[in-house]
């Protein structure tokens, strides 16, 4: 089992506030998971367009940028 830059605590918070009256381990391991492969993939696509545009630093605007396709609204 690989070690997670996310606190499972945070994930039982997230789902009990968007309405869930109780949450498995399960559950909340499993939201981890996606929500850490999408952070990552997100980064790479920042840290790309940051290298693209010939910085080292990667800006707000990158991530949001990267974030595009994964966003509802």
């Amino acid at each position: 089992m690989r070690s997670s830059e996310l606190g499972l605590s945070a994930m039982y918070r997230i789902l009990k506030k968007a309405g869930a009256e109780r949450v498995s381990d399960e559950s909340a391991d499993e939201l981890r998971r996606i929500i850490e492969e999408l952070a990552t993939s997100i980064a790479k696509s920042a840290v790309d367009m940051t290298s693209h545009a010939g910085r080292k630093t990667v800006k707000a605007e990158d991530v949001k940028l990267a974030s595009k396709p994964f966003s509802k609204f």
